[in-house]
C-alpha cells in the first residue's frame, strides 16, 4: 500500500486529492492545522478506514520532519497555502512563511528522511503576472509575480527546482490555473458569484458586491485537476507541468451567464466594492495544457460554463433547502 501525506486539508484541492487516493488504494494522511474551521469537504475521506488525520502546522520545521520521518511516504502533495490573492497584501509576511518556507521545510525532510519520495508542490497561473490579452502561457512563459501571494510561490517554485537539480529529488510542479468547485470557499470570486446568485434567487439578500468585472482567467474543475497532480508523480522523471483548459472568460462573463441560467437580471444582482480591488491586478491569465496533454495524457473534462452551472445548482439547492426548513 503506498502512504501520501496530503496538505492544505481540508480545502477544495486536498478533499479531492485525498478521495481519488484512496480509491487507488493508498494510504492517506491529510494534514491541517488547529485553526481551521469545520466543513464537509473531508466527510468521504474521514469515513475511509486508510485516511489518517493528521495537525499539524506546515511551518513547523521539526513537526515536518518528524511526519516525514515516521511516515516515510511514497508521495507528499504539497496543497497547504495562503491561496487568496487579495487577502496576501494584508498579510505578506504570514504569506511567505505558509507559501514559501514551509515548502523549503518539506523538501529538507524529505531529502533527509524519504529521499524516494515524490513530491508535487502546488505553484499557479499567479506566477506569470501581467501578460498581454492573447497570450497563452506555458511551461516556458516568463514568471514575473504581482501580488505577495505570487511572489512567495515563485520562492517555491525555484526551491523545487534547486531540489530537484542539486539532490536529484523527484519532485515536480504543477502550474495550475483557476479552478474551482462548490468545494470552493465563499470568499474566491467563482463561489461568490455562484452562492450569492443563488442567494438572491431564494430571496436571501437582493444583491452581491464585487471587485473587479473586467479580470479574465482560464477556469476549470478541480476534480480534474487533481487527477493532473497525481499524473505528474507517475511520471518516472519529475518535471513541470501547466494544466488549464485554453479557454477564458472574463468575471463579468461569468456573471452574465450565471443571470442567465437563473433567470435573474444582470444590471440589478451586484455593486462594486472598491475594497475588493488588488493593489496590483492581474487582469488576463489563459494556460497552453499541451505538455501535460502530450506527456502525462491529461484533458480537462468541464468547461467553465458546466462547472458553474454545477456550482450554481450546488449552492441553490443549499438555499432553496434552508428555505424550507426556515418556513
Amino acid at each position: 500500500m503506498k502512504k501520501a501525506i496530503v496538505t492544505g486539508c481540508p480545502g477544495q484541492d486536498a478533499s479531492y486529492l485525498s478521495e481519488l487516493l484512496l480509491s487507488k488504494g493508498y494510504e492517506v494522511y491529510g494534514v491541517s492545522r488547529r485553526s481551521t474551521r469545520s466543513n464537509d469537504n473531508m466527510k468521504n475521506s474521514e469515513r475511509h478506514e486508510n485516511y489518517k488525520s493528521v495537525t499539524l502546522d506546515i511551518t513547523d520545521a521539526s513537526g515536518v520532519q518528524k511526519l516525514v520521518s515516521d511516515v516515510k511516504p511514497d508521495e507528499y502533495y504539497n496543497l497547504a497555502a495562503m491561496s487568496h490573492v487579495g487577502q496576501s497584501f494584508k498579510e505578506p509576511q504570514s504569506t511567505l512563511l505558509i507559501d514559501g518556507y514551509s515548502v523549503a521545510c518539506a523538501l529538507d525532510s524529505i531529502l533527509h528522511h524519504a529521499p524516494d519520495c515524490k513530491f508535487y508542490q502546488a505553484s499557479t497561473s499567479e506566477l506569470f503576472g501581467n501578460v498581454q490579452e492573447g497570450e497563452r502561457l506555458n511551461e516556458s512563459s516568463t514568471l514575473k509575480p504581482r501580488s505577495p501571494y505570487a511572489a512567495a510561490k515563485l520562492y517555491a517554485h525555484h526551491m523545487v527546482s534547486v531540489y530537484r537539480d542539486a539532490y536529484n529529488l523527484h519532485a515536480s510542479c504543477g502550474i495550475l490555473f483557476n479552478h474551482e468547485s462548490p468545494r470552493r470557499g465563499l470568499n474566491f470570486v467563482t463561489r461568490k458569484m455562484t452562492d450569492g446568485i443563488a442567494r438572491i434567487k431564494s430571496g436571501f439578500t437582493d444583491h452581491i458586491q464585487l471587485g473587479n468585472l473586467d479580470a479574465i482567467r482560464d477556469w476549470g474543475h478541480a476534480e480534474d485537476y487533481v487527477l493532473g497532480m497525481w499524473m505528474m508523480l507517475q511520471q518516472e522523471k519529475p518535471d513541470d507541468y501547466v494544466l488549464a483548459t485554453g479557454q477564458t472568460a472574463s468575471v463579468r462573463e461569468a456573471l452574465m451567464y450565471l443571470c442567465k441560467i437563473s433567470g435573474l437580471d444582470f444590471d440589478n444582482v451586484y455593486r462594486v466594492n472598491e475594497e475588493f480591488m488588488r493593489p496590483a491586478e492581474v487582469p488576463y491569465l489563459c494556460g497552453d495544457p499541451t505538455k501535460a496533454k502530450n506527456i502525462l495524457g491529461w484533458e480537462p473534462k468541464k468547461t467553465w460554463m458546466e462547472l458553474l452551472r454545477e456550482m450554481y445548482e450546488h449552492d441553490l439547492n443549499t438555499h432553496m433547502r434552508d428555505v424550507y426548513l426556515y418556513r
